[in-house]
């Protein structure tokens, strides 16, 4: 952790404090403004400030100085195609970028496609930065002046090890901290190791810098929070076995690297004069890298954090929000604050202009609506290459809605998630007819419904379909129109699917035995 940053005690109130003595306008003027936006990589509400046992003091500290989202949803509970409706403001389905991008599934967002940062860099006098993990592409659709990430770098030095990190900040900040700044920071933690280092450095590479050898290394900055695995709380969506808790406490000592680089961007801001006048969004991409979590929709691969702090709105710091918000959001927030218009396009030929799929989250840090943040969507087709397995999500308040569209197959499981010990040890147990102390079977992890329809405040875990059950039949069909309606606004080419073939804005039946 930053020690000046944390040795203030309550420093949030600090902060406070000299906002009032320097009495600054009600409004900045729209060339004072910057935007720092924070991503997790595979993180989710594994926070003091969210009520985890996980300790994060300056995660927790940034949202006492902003507004704390407690229902914000990913758009898509994978990677790459997550960031990209990050960048764009567009679901995955939408901009092209199905699956992971780079190696062997090569996914991109179509050529056409207008993100953030490009819109961004046309205003010729915002500067735009990333450092570490951008995991999307083409480049010249997600273009950045100031850029080290994996395309041009080691991702484990400016994804996860903190002090080059801080250097890297630092060298943007000297550039371009008295002009406007659009700055996107992509941690690397606390996503799995690569395989060929799980020996080195861990499963979750908490041992990457921790000084406990020679090979590992150290990470000035971090001070590792270790974790005694017999203290743990396991999430009711994993296995109570002392195989998960032991995960539990070395995915916790990685997460308290991305914290204290939480910690170092927030104190970089200080220290160049520029966090009074710097929007921040603090979240991740998609679900934590357990079973039942990364890769899927159901609510642990779907809930994110979600943490924004304006300097103009200190009414709401500290507060809590239920509007439901989805990632889909960032972008016409970022728009919305610098007050960049988005411009009217097509793309790969559609007659129907593209338009933002979120809403900017700005109204929200005024006042709580009443109205208006009832709904969220998801859309997943792939992860990696041979992880075909489309779905669709409508997600409310009380309710969701999943469409398996390939439900006929077993669900697939990633790499990272294989070699994991934990699912390891649900697969042997399963073999040996063992108890596994999971709350799902493997057999129905593997084998979905079609339509899959919880109840959320009866049945938060959602373990119990009422997709059959008749006095469930109107929601059902209502939610299902509803799904549609947004497949069709979003250009889904797998609105028709599993029964139906799609062309020119119409389905077309199959006679299949399925519905189109």
């Amino acid at each position: 952790v930053t020690r000046r940053f944390l040795k203030m005690a309550n420093w949030w109130e600090f902060i406070v404090c000299v906002v009032l003595v320097i009495s600054r306008a009600a409004a900045l003027k729209a060339d004072q403004r910057n935007v720092l936006v924070m991503i997790g990589d595979d993180y989710g509400l594994q926070s003091g400030v969210y009520g985890s046992q996980c300790k994060t003091p300056n995660i927790d500290a940034l949202a006492k100085r902003g507004l704390l989202m407690e229902h914000a949803y990913t758009s898509v509970s994978s990677c790459s195609p997550s960031r990209s409706a990050i960048l764009t403001g567009l679901p995955q389905h939408e901009n092209g970028m199905y699956g992971l991008h780079g190696g062997v599934p090569n996914f991109q967002s179509f050529d056409q496609v207008q993100s953030l940062p490009l819109l961004i860099n046309k205003t010729k006098h915002i500067r735009t930065g990333i450092i570490g993990k951008k995991h999307v592409g083409p480049d010249y659709v997600y273009p950045f002046e100031f850029a080290y990430t994996e395309e041009n770098s080691d991702l484990m030095q400016v994804g996860r090890n903190i002090t080059r990190m801080k250097e890297l900040v630092r060298l943007f900040l000297k550039r371009y901290a008295k002009e406007q700044f659009f700055l996107y920071i992509g941690f690397h933690d606390p996503h799995r190791c690569n395989p060929g280092t799980l020996d080195l450095y861990g499963h979750f590479c908490e041992r990457f810098g921790d000084g406990s050898s020679t090979e590992t290394g150290v990470i000035p900055d971090w001070h590792p929070t270790e974790y005694n695995p017999d203290d743990l709380e396991v999430p009711y969506f994993l296995p109570n076995t002392s195989v998960t808790k032991q995960e539990l406490a070395n995915f916790y000592k990685t997460i308290s690297r991305l914290d204290q680089g939480v910690g170092i961007m927030m104190q970089a801001l200080i220290d160049f004069g520029v966090l009074n006048n710097t929007l921040i969004i603090f979240s991740s991409d998609n679900g934590i890298p357990f079973p039942a979590a990364k890769t899927n929709l159901y609510d642990p691969g779907m809930i994110e954090p979600f943490i924004i702090s304006s300097p103009l709105s200190q009414s709401r710091w500290g507060q809590h929000s239920k509007a439901l918000v989805g990632l889909t959001d960032i972008t016409p927030t970022v728009l919305d604050w610098f007050d960049i218009p988005f411009p009217s396009y097509s793309i790969t030929g559609e007659v129907r202009t593209v338009t933002l799929k979120g809403k900017s989250v700005l109204p929200l840090l005024e006042k709580e609506p009443v109205t208006g943040w009832d709904v969220v969507h998801s859309s997943h087709n792939i992860h990696e290459v041979t992880m075909y397995y489309p779905m669709r999500v409508i997600r409310t308040v009380n309710y969701k809605l999943i469409h398996n569209i390939n439900f006929k197959m077993p669900y697939p499981i990633a790499e990272d998630l294989y070699l994991s010990s934990t699912f390891l040890d649900i697969l042997n147990r399963t073999s040996k007819g063992e108890k596994t102390y999971w709350y799902r079977s493997l057999h129905q992890y593997y084998y979905r419904d079609e339509w899959e329809l919880y109840d959320l405040e009866t049945d938060p875990e959602e373990l119990h379909n009422l997709s059959g059950e008749s006095e469930y039949a109107e929601i059902l069909k209502e939610l299902q129109e509803q799904l549609h309606t947004w497949q069709d606004y979003t250009n889904d080419y797998w609105i028709c699917l599993p029964g139906g073939k799609y062309d020119t804005g119409k389905c077309y039946p199959l006679d299949n035995g399925f519905k189109g």
